[in-house]
């Protein structure tokens, strides 16, 4: 061991404390810590979206959701008790709108719903609106199913929505059900 040499060692960085900090900084970060960032506010993404061709139909199911449940919405045999159009909004305001119109729908006890938002044909990014409702929408806890609409409500432009029951609804339902038995 007569030929063993120690290993250079590296020089270290000095750690120094957070100097302390006034009052009025804790208080600013606390209020930070509280307010809603954009993101809990609206919690559709915005990040990568896979795009849809303009003549692809759009659908999703929950699991959950019946077959003949399903089938009944996207056949568009439900009435719409509220609608939105999309045409001429930037991908931003659209993410906005339909975030608003969800929850204005659930609050509002809209079952069935539609959503316009075109096929986007020729254009340099063809079905741009129709790719983030195609993402956006599964993203929604109160969005049970979706699909491409029938002709007469705008087709591939356009897609039905089955909401959720509100709170209130399903007490209802329970208590109908409750005085028949």
């Amino acid at each position: 061991m007569g030929d063993v040499k120690p290993l250079a060692q590296e020089r270290r960085v000095n750690l120094r404390k957070e100097p302390k900090q006034s009052e009025s900084m804790l208080r600013e970060r606390r209020a930070a810590a509280t307010r809603l960032t954009e993101r809990e506010m609206n919690p559709l993404s915005g990040e990568y979206i896979d795009l849809v061709e303009p003549w692809d139909p759009l659908e999703f199911k929950r699991d959950g959701v019946q077959n003949g449940v399903y089938r009944n919405l996207r056949l568009g045999k439900y009435s719409i008790d509220a609608r939105l159009d999309l045409h001429r909004h930037s991908v931003e305001m659209a993410r906005r709108a339909v975030m608003e119109f969800i929850r204005d729908c659930v609050e509002a006890d809209v079952r069935c719903a539609l959503i316009t938002h075109g096929k986007g044909e020729g254009r340099k990014q063809p079905a741009l609106l129709k790719s983030c409702i195609n993402h956006w929408l599964p993203q929604l806890h109160e969005v049970l199913a979706f699909h491409s609409a029938q002709p007469q409500h705008g087709g591939l432009g356009a897609t039905y929505l089955l909401l959720r029951k509100s709170e209130r609804k399903r007490q209802e339902n329970l208590e109908i059900h409750q005085r028949r038995r």
